[in-house]
């Protein structure tokens, strides 16, 4: 088990799951084939990701004084997150994401009410200096506010920590940003945002994967799903397959499993592409299971199964 500390500066958001035969019109009102409710949010869920992977986690996040801000703290003690700097406001509620899946097509339409979250701010980050300059891996994603997330990255790169971002949901960051960042996550939609062109194949993903790179990131890695992930990098250069853990229950959380563990996987000094390779595993054996953030494996499983 690694004993190396990672940092996650993200969201915790309330799932609210409802699965119909179709998606109702505006108006309508119509029964339900079932409800569930969990914990989500892409830096809860890749906090969680990482310390299954022995990770100790620190995570910087504001969460409401409600039911919602009670499941989180519950998760974080059972997975035995530091959560010092996760706040408590009283002035908004946890953040939630309302989910509503057509069973037919597998299609959903998803609100997100960031809640709490909004209230993030630079002095979070600067609270939290200390525990970003003693970790090993610094990540984010783009869910909190811009200003902040631009702000940690920049702290992070003086402290001296890796930086992966996660640029979820996509956003036009400037080159200092980029330059910022060593590793860089975007999936194929995200990219397609972030370089201005299609990525539907593996030239695409290569070409986007380089493009990111002369905007100043150093390792650029596309996840592309069930085709695995397109690595541009000095260490590495090229596709490197995803891991087959079984038939496929839910893919809710699968980019987060990948990014938890590859945080983990850096943090322990791995070679880029088995860190890679150890991160698909994560990201294969999520989605064999239901929800997000309980469905993010253990490091028992993941070495089981690359065996």
């Amino acid at each position: 088990m690694s004993d190396t500390t990672i940092t996650v500066l993200g969201a915790f958001m309330a799932d609210l799951v409802t699965r119909t035969d179709r998606m109702p019109v505006w108006g309508e009102t119509m029964r339900g084939n079932s409800f569930a409710m969990g914990p989500g949010g892409k830096g809860s869920n890749q906090a969680v990701a990482a310390a299954r992977q022995g990770a100790q986690v620190n995570l910087i996040s504001r969460l409401g004084q409600d039911q919602f801000g009670h499941m989180a703290q519950q998760l974080y003690a059972d997975e035995g997150l530091y959560t010092r700097f996760v706040t408590e406001d009283a002035d908004h509620p946890t953040a939630t994401a309302s989910i509503t899946v057509d069973d037919a097509s597998g299609e959903n339409a998803i609100i997100t009410v960031p809640g709490a979250c909004e209230a993030v701010t630079v002095e979070d980050v600067d609270r939290a200096e200390v525990a970003i300059a003693e970790s090993r891996v610094f990540v984010s994603q783009l869910e909190l506010p811009e200003t902040a997330c631009r702000y940690a990255l920049g702290v992070a790169r003086r402290a001296g920590a890796a930086v992966l971002l996660n640029p979820a949901p996509a956003l036009d960051l400037p080159d200092a940003s980029f330059a910022e960042v060593d590793y860089l996550t975007p999936n194929e939609s995200e990219a397609a945002a972030l370089v201005g062109h299609p990525v539907e194949n593996a030239d695409q993903a290569r070409d986007a994967a380089r493009a990111l790179r002369e905007r100043g990131v150093t390792h650029a890695l596309i996840t592309l799903g069930a085709d695995g992930v397109y690595v541009s990098s000095p260490d590495y250069e090229g596709h490197i397959p995803a891991v087959d853990a079984g038939p496929v229950i839910e893919t809710t959380g699968a980019g987060d499993a990948f990014n938890g563990a590859l945080a983990a996987a850096i943090a322990e000094d791995r070679p880029l592409a088995e860190a890679v390779r150890f991160a698909n595993a994560a990201a294969g054996l999520s989605v064999t299971q239901p929800g997000a953030a309980h469905a993010m494996p253990s490091r028992a499983a993941v070495e089981r199964l690359l065996g």
